[in-house]
């Protein structure tokens, strides 16, 4: 008879029908799974460890963690960051103790999305992997040196994933058609799309091709191509974290694109953060940083360009005021490049958080009253308006019994190749004047 209550049961997802039953059937992930390597000898090894797995969405973290509890037969206890708390750690922990006194059985314990747990609740799984009683594995999309805990770290091996290739989307899309897409085609553009919307995340991808397989079997429809594809899917989306770690390497490799002085490079990133949603406001802020401290007084236009730049943005919005975005990012690549202002800022802070704090000399103080006059503020005091070139040569900025320091040392570059000239000249000068004193 057939089971009625079987019949009602929802088909499970593409993406979990796909899932992998062995290593060899996982697809991506080479440099850890293939001979020889990190993950392939730890299942070969017959001795499980605790891990942590990073990488993007979509990747295999969930699969893997499965895959090494079917290997060594253990038991798999999975928690979501996300949606538990202290409670749900000591309830697996429960399970694991029990498991383990009914059929000793090993536990692992897999948590999703390991960084949003806190540093407390971090530290709540410590005591029972230094027991031995469970092998923990987290899961993150976020740079575990950030968000986890040492302690936590020091006990688990750091595995990082890494998107699937185009190569490797496309044989996953081949394995979706042989396994659940039979009789629905897709032409070569088509397919091509639908890889390049995934953007390397094999779940995504999974779930658009089952999302297409609906729509086509309502369109009544064999045969799947770019028109389709254009009246089915949303705006195609680059995946960007805009709190996590792919944020902060592409903002990274902007502002390292503009100081290497390449602006196809640079206009390519910011290009990309764009499309992938990152606030334009919040480039705006960076593209004046980067102007301060990679170009500064070797090409003070640029400082001025980036601020006008983000002025208009703020005029025009989206997507006209993006234009001035590009074009002072541009500017910065092709400037003359200058961190001496940085260095000098910086050398100084050092300094005077070392040093201790230096009366100011007496003939540079203010005397606005006559009591002042007469305990010598101001006395002495050279004004440079009145002095031969509108310098002061010799006279001391300093407090007095400071040692000498150069925190600001321009480059041969842009503007600061003529302020280097011309801090040299006054050196010369203070040199002469000091000599002719001493004499």
């Amino acid at each position: 008879m057939t089971d009625l209550f079987a019949l009602n049961q929802p088909a499970a997802p593409l993406a979990e029908r796909l899932r992998p039953q062995h290593i060899d059937e996982v697809i991506g992930q080479s440099h850890l799974l293939g001979e020889g390597k990190p993950l392939r000898l730890a299942f070969q090894s017959g001795k499980l460890h605790s891990m942590i797995l990073w990488g993007p969405p979509g990747v295999g973290k969930t699969t893997l963690a499965r895959l090494m509890a079917s290997a060594f037969d253990a038991e798999f206890v999975p928690l979501s960051a996300v949606l538990s708390g202290v409670k749900d750690i000591r309830e697996a922990i429960a399970q694991a103790e029990l498991t383990l006194q009914q059929s000793g059985r090993h536990t692992i314990l897999f948590v999703d999305e390991v960084h949003r747990f806190n540093k407390s609740q971090q530290d709540a799984f410590l005591p029972y992997v230094e027991q031995g009683l469970v092998t923990f594995i987290g899961a993150t999309t976020e740079n575990p040196s950030f968000e986890l805990n040492n302690a936590l770290l020091s006990r688990a091996q750091v595995y990082v994933l890494q998107s699937l290739s185009e190569a490797e989307m496309g044989q996953l899309f081949e394995r979706a058609q042989q396994v659940a897409l039979q009789g629905l085609e897709f032409d070569a553009a088509a397919q091509e799309r639908v890889i390049g919307y995934a953007d390397g995340d094999a779940r995504r991808l999974l779930n658009v091709l089952e999302q297409l397989q609906t729509a086509a079997n309502a369109a009544k429809l064999g045969k799947v191509d770019t028109q389709f594809l254009d009246a089915t899917l949303a705006q195609k989306m680059r995946r960007f974290d805009k709190g996590g770690e792919a944020f902060y390497d592409q903002i990274s490799a902007l502002h390292k694109s503009v100081r290497g002085s390449n602006p196809d490079a640079a206009v390519y990133w910011l290009v990309r953060m764009l499309d992938g949603g990152a606030d334009p406001r919040y480039l705006s802020r960076r593209i004046v940083r980067m102007a301060w401290e990679d170009i500064g007084l070797a090409d003070p236009r640029a400082i001025q360009l980036c601020n006008d730049a983000a002025a208009t943005y703020e005029r025009l919005g989206s997507p006209e005021g993006e234009l001035a975005l590009a074009q002072a990012v541009l500017y910065l690549a092709v400037a003359a490049k200058s961190n001496a202002g940085y260095v000098a800022y910086n050398a100084a802070r050092a300094f005077v958080k070392q040093d201790g704090s230096r009366e100011v000399p007496l003939h540079l103080r203010n005397a606005p009253t006559k009591l002042m006059k007469q305990l010598d503020y101001g006395r002495d005091y050279r004004y440079a308006h009145d002095e031969a070139g509108g310098y002061a040569a010799g006279e001391n900025y300093f407090p007095d019994g400071m040692p000498e320091v150069n925190f600001y040392e321009p480059v041969n570059r842009g503007l600061e190749a003529k302020i280097s000239e011309k801090l040299a000249h006054l050196k010369a000068l203070d040199a002469a004047a000091r000599k002719k004193r001493d004499n």
